[in-house]
């Protein structure tokens, strides 16, 4: 490697050099607001003082059992106060957090323990159960080999007490008592080397074992410090965890929230009624979901709302292609929606669709199309673009050409956990390969059109899913709507709808509400693109809230083939 020449030699040194790592917010934090609301759960409040005390105890406690770099600490909790604290106090320690998602099943929850080596897990009570399944599962796998995680217990006086009671028959200790034998001054380390791990998250693989994601220091400062400046956040934001902790650490508003002394409003289960209260009586200002939270937000009834808002509502969302009707009723309602786009592989959203000005002036609708785009990069993420698929040259900026989003810089994961070869593809010639299909427009701005996997080929033409999805989204009757590929004995495939109709709708006539969508279509989209099938019904959701397309190609396969496709 060839040294480039400098101006000078002055070496780095322990005044002017130090590792990248957010886990210096919370002892600013602590120390700017230490008797401002740092966590709020219902009854349960936290200051800024006391959850830096608190994070400094499980990192102290964690290290009495040896816990510490080279570990792994798995938490499978909801939304509750030692989620937060698990993002501060298990890298406090030196270890590595491992979120795991609460909607998985035993077995697979099992595998990720094991293929991670979880030394430590930290469990809600209402899911001690799974754990307990989990490790079974572990453990009979492994045989003689195994050897048993710490298991601890955290309580939460708004579940059932039996569920408690049972876990500490068992002889699990319970989180605040392990809270209690850490030193609230305990001298943590910072990392020495802003490449160390501080966090792994599994992807939500469908079909094969899910990849873990291993995030560093560097990326997680950076990230955290990036989606305030993105999303124009200011000191003292009042943040509803509607996103899920356990997903990209919360797109790393964990870590930001330290770093402007905000206060984060703890939501264990989301609810449209429970959003509206806490924007009306916490006063939120800011809250993360995806596009089908979002949906449930629009059409919530009457009884779960309270409008007008008593103040803009910044809303980020990101996790599949928002429905351009979805962006336009959210902003209707008051809500000034920033739309996102990324994977758990760059923590989290690294693209933005950065509202212009001169888009103000334009009608609603010509806005929220707009805003349905994907945008450019991050602040934090230095490189993003639309390649062809066959020799990585950059597509032309048309609208129209098809390639893969790829990315590279800071914001990009180490790697997948123990899986070289996966690393191989997803890193070759020097890109991250996100897998989506995209294009990018004159001004610079790209957009999802698909993953590569749910594009759909119809006669040789490649129609894009979302495309058809926002067309769908359109018809007044439908609430939620998937789009995916059907055999098709003419066509070799054909689009597919699968609807969730509005409360209310009359769907005694399934079959002329089917012909009525797909006659709605026609005024969209070109005439290969509109459904030639329509299946009612609710939609199977990942935790996260992304429809479970690989699912619905299931039932199509199981549906056979159509066979009167009449185009």
């Amino acid at each position: 490697m060839v040294v480039e020449r400098d101006i000078d030699d002055l070496p780095k040194n322990a005044a002017n050099y130090t590792a990248l790592t957010p886990l210096w917010l919370l002892e600013r934090a602590a120390v700017v607001h230490p008797n401002r609301k740092s966590v709020i759960h219902g009854s349960l409040q936290y200051t800024w003082l006391e959850t830096y005390q608190r994070c400094r105890r499980l990192a102290s406690a964690l290290s009495k059992y040896s816990i510490g770099a080279g570990s792994t600490v798995a938490i499978i909790a909801p939304n509750i106060p030692a989620m937060y604290e698990a993002h501060f106090g298990v890298p406090m320690s030196g270890a590595v957090v491992n979120c795991v998602n609460i909607r998985l099943n035993a077995p697979i929850i099992a595998f990720l323990l094991e293929h991670s080596s979880a030394a430590v897990v930290m469990v809600d009570q209402e899911f001690f159960p799974l754990a307990e399944e989990a490790l079974k599962i572990w453990s009979d796998k492994s045989k003689n080999d195994f050897k048993p995680p710490l298991l601890i217990v955290i309580a939460d006086e708004s579940c059932d007490p039996k569920g408690l009671e049972y876990a500490l028959r068992k002889g699990v200790i319970e989180y605040e008592q392990f809270l209690e034998t850490g030193d609230p001054e305990f001298a943590w380390k910072p990392p020495q080397d802003e490449w160390q791990s501080i966090a792994l998250g599994y992807t939500s693989g469908t079909t094969a074992s899910p990849k873990g994601v291993v995030l560093h220091h560097r990326g997680a400062y950076i990230m955290a410090l990036t989606g305030a400046l993105v999303w124009g956040m200011n000191e003292g934001a009042v943040y509803l965890w509607t996103l899920p902790m356990f997903h990209c650490n919360g797109w790393c508003f964990t870590w930001t929230l330290a770093a402007l002394c905000g206060t984060n409003i703890c939501l264990r289960q989301v609810a449209t009624k429970a959003i509206y209260q806490a924007i009306a009586n916490d006063g939120v200002t800011h809250l993360c979901a995806a596009p089908v939270v979002l949906n449930s937000i629009v059409n919530a009834p009457k009884s779960e709302t309270i409008l007008p808002l008593p103040r803009v509502v910044h809303v980020m969302t990101a996790g599949a292609a928002p429905p351009p009707s979805v962006l336009f009723a959210m902003s209707q309602q008051g809500f000034r929606v920033t739309h996102t786009y990324g994977l758990s592989e760059t923590y989290g959203p690294s693209t933005v669709c950065a509202w212009k000005p001169e888009w103000d002036e334009l009608p609603p609708e010509t806005q929220a199309r707009l805003n349905a785009r994907q945008g450019i990069q991050y602040i934090g993420l230095e490189g993003l673009d639309v390649v062809s698929t066959t020799d990585m040259k950059p597509v032309p900026a048309d609208g129209t050409t098809i390639g893969e989003i790829v990315m590279r810089g800071n914001t990009v994961m180490k790697g997948y956990l123990k899986n070289p070869k996966a690393n191989e593809e997803t890193f070759a010639n020097g890109w991250f390969h996100s897998g989506d299909l995209g294009v990018k427009h004159p001004d610079g701005y790209i957009q999802l059109k698909d993953r590569s996997k749910d594009i759909i080929i119809s006669g040789g033409e490649n129609i894009s899913s979302v495309e058809v999805e926002n067309a769908v989204y359109l018809h007044p009757a439908v609430l939620e709507a998937s789009v995916v590929a059907r055999p098709d004995d003419r066509w070799g495939e054909s689009p597919c709808a699968f609807v969730t109709l509005k409360p209310g709708v009359d769907s005694s006539d399934e079959r002329r509400l089917a012909e009525d969508i797909m006659k709605f279509c026609r005024s969209k989209l070109p005439a290969y693109w509109i459904p030639k099938s329509v299946v009612f019904g609710p939609l199977p959701k990942t935790a996260t809230g992304k429809i479970q397309k690989h699912l619905l190609r299931a039932r199509t396969k199981e549906m056979g083939p159509l066979k009167k496709s009449k185009l």
